[in-house]
């Protein structure tokens, strides 16, 4: 029988569509979960990406759940969503996010990911929310490759007074990385003279597509990948629901190629940040996220199979 975690923690039940359709209690081995952080709580520019995750279930339930790029399905699987972290009563904006990350460590912190074949798909949420799946991720996997697609570099040492800023996340990841870590960024168009400074003098920084897909192409098909998702990487013409949108952004296309090499390889954890469903009020951009996590979770799945 397999082993299972009882879920030590009260979590917020999400909205009841298609990610959200099976609500677990516990977690029990060789299963893909969902879990929802909506904070914004350090956002700087537009906020309302604390509506993400439930944004996102909500619209599921309007798309197909078989992907054409794939040839798959998500009717396959049988994966499970676990609710939003709760933020707590305070009003103190570090002490939301501390909570809600606090949470998230006691649900999965007492688990061996990779023993019990399990793997985790966090929806935000600014992108400071996936401060703790990353760090678990890094504890968990010594030669994890971290993929960051992101228009911002996130590599400031804080930003506007908060150690632990969206601006700040990929810099917080790097505090744990180990000698056999390794980060790829793409996308990125936006950042500071010593962000651009860091990322080429480490070689962290992919400039082209084709850069990028190689250097996916390249990594060891057992190897374990956790890919950092803010949807700002989209060009804002195609998804305008976001916090920071900078133009020159990238399409679903370039996507789906980068899901038809991970399909062939270890994506063992991801997580799908900053969406902001009222600031695009047609609803496109939640409709277009949805199909990216559809996507994401074929991937978790179908490497099972």
């Amino acid at each position: 029988m397999a082993q299972t975690f009882p879920v030590p923690v009260t979590l917020d039940e999400p909205v009841r569509a298609y990610f959200g359709a099976n609500l677990a209690t516990e977690i029990t081995a060789n299963q893909t979960y969902i879990i929802g952080f909506g904070f914004d709580g350090t956002a700087c520019f537009r906020k309302g990406t604390r509506y993400g995750p439930n944004g996102l279930r909500a619209v599921s339930e309007d798309i197909e759940s078989y992907s054409p790029y794939q040839d798959d399905d998500l009717e396959a699987y049988d994966f499970q969503d676990l609710g939003n972290l709760q933020l707590g009563e305070s009003t103190d904006v570090e002490q939301q996010w501390q909570r809600a990350s606090d949470d998230f460590n006691a649900v999965f912190e007492p688990i061996d990911l990779a023993a019990n074949n399990i793997k985790v798909l966090t929806l935000g949420g600014e992108h400071s929310i996936s401060y703790a799946p990353i760090v678990k991720y890094l504890k968990q996997y010594p030669d994890l490759v971290l993929l960051h697609l992101d228009a911002h570099a996130d590599l400031r040492d804080g930003f506007s007074g908060y150690h632990y800023s969206h601006a700040s996340i990929i810099r917080r990841a790097l505090d744990h990385f180990g000698p056999e870590h390794e980060l790829i960024q793409y996308g990125i168009r936006s950042g500071t003279r010593e962000e651009y400074q860091y990322m080429r003098e480490h070689k962290t920084i992919r400039t082209s597509r084709k850069d990028f897909l190689d250097s996916v192409a390249a990594i060891a098909k057992n190897r374990p990948i956790y890919l950092t998702l803010d949807l700002d990487y989209f060009d804002p013409s195609f998804l305008p629901g976001t916090g920071t949108p900078e133009p020159g952004g990238e399409d679903f296309h370039s996507f789906i190629s980068l899901i038809k090499l991970l399909r062939e390889r270890n994506l063992v954890g991801a997580d799908v940040v900053e969406l902001s469903p009222e600031i695009d009020p047609t609803g496109n951009s939640d409709v277009f996220a949805a199909k990216v996590v559809r996507e994401l979770l074929l991937v978790l799945e179908g490497a099972r199979s």
